[in-house]
């Protein structure tokens, strides 16, 4: 009996990849080819040369860098600067060309990154020596083109943490060493430009000559550095004057100044050092010393000129609810009588209803309120005459009126809070002298370092994640998910008209994101991997992953954060007829 002996064929390996785009062509190129030669053929080849930059891409779904080669097939969506990921990576990107460029002209200075700016800048300050001039601001822009132009690469690596921190230490970057102190993991991911090293949260563009879109100007005592925004991702506008914001700020930095707490990394030190109860406590006297400070205001304004209307206005999430009746509380110690009416009851009914450009039921915009009726019954509540309020029925659309009159004494003030509250057209049936307006937003949050900025809009979706699981039974996901359409909403009702405030209040806690982590994580670790808002979720974990996390027996409950995390004393507190 012999063997029989059989052929085995044994396919050739392959040796190219092939990258399908979202309209279905297929590029093909050899394994370990770059994203970015991939992205570059399609654009040359197929693309537009109207649209935004790409600055990386979605590879199966996951964000990835243009440099990251390509060693298997898959699908990968360009990601623009007119997006969430692609804006924020354009921005990071340009702040470290900044830092660069600074370190070349100037190794005296040390630059902070320290706040946005709504027109699309970040104010920029210098340490450890006098303001640049506006000479040496003009010789930086120059410098920074000049880097632009011979298209440096911006290289990526990861550095042992022990030789991180020696690093920083060695440069005397004291926020950075701070930060490293408490982080977990063993390695730091380190950017390279023209030999200058750094740390930043986050991706960045592979050269220098994807920044070409950027203005530098001084600007009081500091510079900006203006960048495109997200909405208007092909070009840059120059700011304009946000005085009222401008304020803010300079309080903000008396605050952190005081406190002792200028970065994530103090933070975590205050925390760890078992300063925890002091700092809630002066930050939340501060808080309250505001308030009191805008009660005294309209006490004064309403003794002077007549004030009878206070309109509240701010984003998502910015603690209005809890801030307009911690106000309320300051208006009755100054002898007034605060009487609250929610915007949401002056609803058109639903078949007036405007529509948006998706022909759904567009409840944000100004035309879904019932002005004239609103206008009438401002006016003769001012006015001590008996209305009878509206009820809005959200489940049929219909409204009907109270049974009972109100009647508002000459001592009363009325509170009214909604989106539209900084808006000129709502309101015209009062004296301009007659309207106080409040804006209420997380106008400044701690940043990680020098360089590396937390974003307001970050927190805010933390709290509310936060918020609609304790009180809405809403996932992460659920959240998420509805987060674009609020921020178109606030883009076009809220941010346009923040200056027409009076007075604005940042609600910003220095420690909050300390409180908010042990609540945020589980939620933001639910959101499964093959979902769209996955690295939505993993970005707000690497955030938080920063931050030592804090009981939140240490917060009062009347502050503003309990709206958010449970437990307010002033949840069911309504200001009325006194």
């Amino acid at each position: 009996m012999t063997a029989q002996q059989s052929t085995v064929y044994r396919a050739e390996p392959r040796t190219t990849v092939q990258i399908t785009f979202p309209d279905g062509l297929v590029l093909e190129g050899p394994i370990g080819t770059s994203l970015e030669i991939f992205v570059e053929t399609y654009e040359r080849d197929y693309g537009s040369p109207e649209a935004p930059l790409v600055v990386a891409a979605l590879v199966d779904g996951r964000l990835r860098e243009l440099t990251r080669p390509v060693t298997r097939d898959a699908s990968v969506q360009p990601v623009r600067t007119d997006s969430g990921d692609g804006s924020r990576i354009y921005r990071r990107s340009l702040a470290f060309l900044m830092t660069v460029a600074a370190a070349e002209l100037y190794p005296e200075a040390r630059i902070l990154v320290d706040y946005s700016l709504p027109s699309g800048a970040y104010f920029c300050r210098v340490q450890g020596r006098a303001p640049f001039t506006a000479e040496e601001v003009r010789a930086l822009k120059e410098r920074m083109q000049q880097i632009v132009d011979a298209a440096e690469p911006i290289q990526r690596y990861q550095l042992p943490l022990d030789e991180a921190k020696a690093l920083f230490e060695e440069r005397g970057d004291e926020d950075k060493v701070y930060l490293l102190e408490f982080r977990a993991k063993d390695y730091v991911t380190i950017y390279r430009l023209r030999g200058e090293a750094d740390y930043f949260y986050g991706y960045m563009v592979p050269n220098t000559r994807y920044l070409r879109l950027f203005d530098l100007q001084p600007e009081d005592d500091g510079f900006v550095l203006i960048y495109p925004r997200r909405e208007t991702a092909t070009i840059i506008r120059q700011p304009t004057k946000s005085p009222q914001l401008t304020a803010v700020f300079r309080r903000r930095e008396a605050w952190v100044s005081l406190l002792g707490v200028e970065y994530v990394g103090s933070l975590n030190q205050a925390i760890r050092d078992g300063r925890t109860r002091e700092l809630v406590l002066v930050m939340e006297a501060l808080h309250e010393g505001h308030i009191a400070q805008i009660a005294a205001q309209i006490a004064a304004r309403h003794k002077d000129e007549g004030v009878r209307l206070v309109l509240i206005a701010g984003p998502s999430s910015s603690g209005k609810t809890t801030f307009s009746k911690r106000l309320a509380i300051q208006l009755i110690a100054h002898g007034l009588k605060p009487y609250t009416l929610e915007m949401d009851r002056y609803f058109v009914e639903r078949h007036m209803t405007p529509r948006d450009e998706n022909g759904e039921y567009d409840f944000e915009a100004l035309q879904a309120l019932d002005l004239p009726l609103f206008n009438e019954q401002i006016l003769a509540l001012t006015s001590s005459q008996p209305v009878h309020i509206p009820h809005f029925d959200f489940v049929s659309g219909t409204r009907s009126f109270e049974k009972e009159a109100v009647q508002l004494s000459p001592e009363h003030v009325l509170i009214v809070e909604g989106i539209h509250g900084l808006n000129p057209h709502l309101v015209s049936s009062l004296p301009t002298q007659q309207v106080f307006r409040i804006y209420v937003s997380a106008l400044t949050v701690l940043n990680l370092d020098r360089h590396n900025r937390i974003p307001t809009t970050d927190v805010r979706l933390v709290r509310r994640i936060v918020r609609d699981a304790t009180f809405r039974g809403y996932s992460a996901l659920d959240t998420l998910s509805r987060w674009e359409s609020v921020r178109r909403g606030e883009k076009r009702n809220i941010f346009p008209y923040q200056e027409n405030a009076d007075v604005m209040f940042n609600s910003a806690l220095v420690y909050e994101l300390a409180v908010l982590r042990r609540k945020a994580e589980p939620l933001l670790l639910q959101v499964e991997p093959d979902n769209p808002h996955y690295n939505e979720a993993r970005r707000l974990l690497s955030i938080l992953g920063w931050v030592t996390p804090m009981e939140d027996r240490y917060v009062p409950d009347n502050s503003l954060l309990r709206e958010f995390i449970g437990g307010s004393i002033l949840r069911d507190y309504l200001p009325g007829l006194l």
